[in-house]
C-alpha cells in the first residue's frame, strides 16, 4: 500500500496518516493480522517526524483498527466492529457531509450518486477513488 501525504494540506499528517491507513483496510489493501511498519520506519518512509506516526497509530489502537504489542508491533486487528457501535459516529458525519453539500447546492441525487461510486470503490480493492 502506498501512503501519500499533503505536507500542505491544513489537515494534520498524523490524521492524514491515520485515514490513509484506514481506507487502505476498508479497500483490502491491508489485511488483517498484517504487520505495519514500526513507528521509525513509517516515519524515515514518509520523511514525518516519528511522533506524527507515534499519533496516528495510538489513534488507530484506541479506534480498533490496529493492534500494538512489544513483540509483533503494530497490526491489523482482525475484529471487525459492529455497525451498531459505529452508527453514532457515522450519523455526525453523515449529517455535516449532508449540510455541506446542501449548502454547495448539491442535489440529493448527485449526492447519493457519489456516495454509491465511493462505496463501490471501497469494495473493489485497488480501485481508483474521485
Amino acid at each position: 500500500m502506498i501512503i501519500r501525504l499533503d505536507m500542505a494540506s491544513e489537515v494534520p499528517i498524523y490524521v492524514q496518516l491515520r485515514n490513509a491507513i484506514v481506507v487502505g483496510i476498508g479497500k483490502g489493501e491491508l489485511q488483517p493480522g498484517e504487520g505495519l511498519p514500526t513507528v521509525r520506519q513509517m516515519a524515515e518512509d514518509l520523511g514525518v517526524n516519528s511522533m506524527t506516526v507515534n499519533k496516528a497509530y495510538a489513534i488507530l489502537k484506541n479506534e480498533g483498527f490496529i493492534e500494538i504489542d512489544r513483540r509483533h508491533g503494530a497490526r491489523i486487528n482482525p475484529r471487525k466492529d459492529r455497525f451498531g457501535v459505529f452508527r453514532e459516529k457515522a450519523e455526525e458525519e453523515l449529517l455535516l457531509l449532508i449540510a455541506e453539500a446542501t449548502v454547495r447546492g448539491v442535489e440529493k441525487s448527485e449526492f447519493m450518486e457519489l456516495c454509491e461510486k465511493v462505496y463501490k470503490s471501497m469494495c473493489t480493492p485497488n480501485a481508483e477513488m474521485v
